[in-house]
């Protein structure tokens, strides 16, 4: 079958002469062929951040990068993804930006009701793209290079390569919160993301059942493997309420959550119940937040939101926790 790649290869050309030699330049040693790996390679890599020449790219005025990320499909992670940065620059009044890191399987063009390949801002240094807006977050994913239901036929190091143009060559401008929406799994995607850049944590969301538990919980470990902090647990479809009677029913179980909350010594930061306005405002391109922001589907969300911002503001006040610095300072 014969991919079309026109929209795919622009994106890899893209600001090519602009900061291509830059961005080779921000991956740490520790993340380079047979270089240290996990612990090690986050700690080599925040203490590079320190030394030499700093190359921030379009990070440079960005505070906190945040994961939402589960290592399970189908637990509602994107949605969660939007709908909380949604919530952060809507109402919060935080700067907010939304970086979709599945190359794969990208979502977030129809979840923000975004289209069309981004424009380049040639007026620094180098080229960079400029994020599309919608909602006040701005937001930047590889469905934008892409036309229809073209797949992406890439292995590994394509991935990697794509998803550091898209993190490193953005201008995302002065941002308090960059929130990655992750693809499923504990793979290259991950490791690229916990090993280049100092993630100021990740936020883990699951639905109650055990069979998604089961690779939450090996989420969270790979996590902590790279010093990485766990800001908390959010159980995503947590129950559903009969809109006619108002019975509350937990479809997926009951206590999982809680468990592995208890388990890692971590606080469940939210729970959003199970509703068909979730499913048809999302994919009509209009979360839920901004649809209906004085909703109890969205308190939920904003719930979330705060609990992670005040989170992020206590590690930043100390410093740090568990060894991943508060600030993007890239070499």
């Amino acid at each position: 079958m014969r991919w079309r790649q026109g929209a795919a290869e622009w994106l890899l050309r893209t600001a090519a002469s602009g900061w291509r030699g830059a961005a080779s330049a921000a991956v740490p040693p520790g993340a380079r062929a047979g270089a240290p790996s996990g612990a090690a390679a986050a700690a080599t890599s925040r203490g590079a951040a320190s030394t030499g020449p700093q190359k921030k790219l379009g990070l440079k005025e960005v505070q906190h990068i945040v994961a939402i990320t589960s290592a399970k499909g189908g637990v509602g992670k994107s949605t969660t993804a939007v709908n909380v940065a949604v919530a952060m620059a809507t109402r919060l009044g935080l700067r907010v930006g939304l970086l979709d890191a599945d190359i794969h399987g990208p979502s977030l063009p129809t979840l923000m009701n975004l289209r069309g390949k981004p424009e380049l801002d040639k007026s620094g240094t180098g080229a960079l793209m400029r994020p599309k807006e919608n909602y006040r977050v701005k937001t930047m994913s590889f469905g934008f290079f892409l036309e229809g239901d073209e797949p992406v036929v890439w292995r590994g190091p394509m991935v990697n390569n794509a998803f550091d143009k898209m993190l490193f060559g953005t201008e995302w401008g002065p941002l308090d919160v960059l929130v990655v929406d992750m693809p499923p799994g504990t793979g290259d995607a991950q490791i690229n993301l916990g090993q280049r850049i100092p993630l100021s944590g990740a936020a883990l969301v699951s639905t109650p059942q055990d069979v998604a538990l089961i690779d939450v919980r090996r989420g969270a470990q790979m996590f902590l493997k790279m010093r990485v902090p766990l800001l908390g647990l959010i159980e995503n479809m947590a129950y559903h309420r009969c809109g006619k009677c108002g019975h509350v029913e937990h479809i997926f179980g009951t206590g999982g959550v809680e468990r592995a909350a208890a388990d890692y010594g971590l606080d469940i930061i939210g729970q959003v119940p199970l509703h068909v306005d979730i499913q048809t405002r999302s994919d009509a391109g209009t979360p839920v937040v901004a649809a209906d922001p004085k909703g109890e589907l969205a308190a939920a969300y904003v719930a979330i939101a705060e609990r992670l911002h005040a989170k992020l503001l206590a590690l930043e006040a100390a410093g740090g926790a568990g060894g991943a610095g508060p600030k993007i300072v890239m070499e």
